[in-house]
């Protein structure tokens, strides 16, 4: 089974691509899909509708994991974040119908054992899991492999929510 785990955001979208065939993970791929700061938000939403689409096209996972959003203090940020993370559920939406959500408790529980880890802790664990030489850059997509992570482990539980 191969898992597009997916951390929104608007400067940064991250992602990471495992397979996971029920008893050991392997990375595929990570990365990020990066929006200039100065342009317009409907055409930095387009770029990330686009990125998503292309790595749908590319990886055809099997299922998609999205991060939920962690609120910010700041309001038009939110708003901002909480737009970028619909176009790309939409994005992943038209082409993949298996899509799933966990918060960010839920995949520190996951990856950690411990649902208030810290990042570092994280990311730590991120690659002793898959047994890489170094953490998945930038940390967006460290995130994203988390959660890709996070619903591997989670599968036969089925708890979590699906779209």
């Amino acid at each position: 089974m191969i898992i597009l785990g997916i951390d929104p955001g608007i400067a940064i979208v991250g992602y990471g691509v495992i397979e996971y065939d029920g008893f050991h993970m392997k990375l595929i791929d990570y990365g990020a899909v990066y929006t200039p700061a100065k342009m317009k938000l409907p055409e930095r939403l387009d770029i990330l509708f686009e990125g998503i689409v292309k790595l749908m096209e590319r990886f055809q996972p099997d299922e998609v994991a999205f991060e939920e959003l962690f609120f910010h203090n700041n309001a038009k940020t939110a708003i901002d974040v909480a737009q970028a993370r619909g176009v790309c559920l939409m994005a992943a939406y038209r082409i993949n119908r298996r899509l799933y959500e966990y918060t960010p408790l839920q995949v520190k529980q996951a990856v950690t054992g411990y649902g208030r880890a810290e990042k570092r802790q994280i990311q730590q664990m991120v690659k002793v899991s898959l047994n890489l030489q170094d953490i998945p850059k930038p940390d967006d997509a460290a995130d994203a492999v988390a959660v890709a992570i996070c619903h591997a482990q989670t599968i036969n539980y089925r708890n979590t929510r699906k779209y």
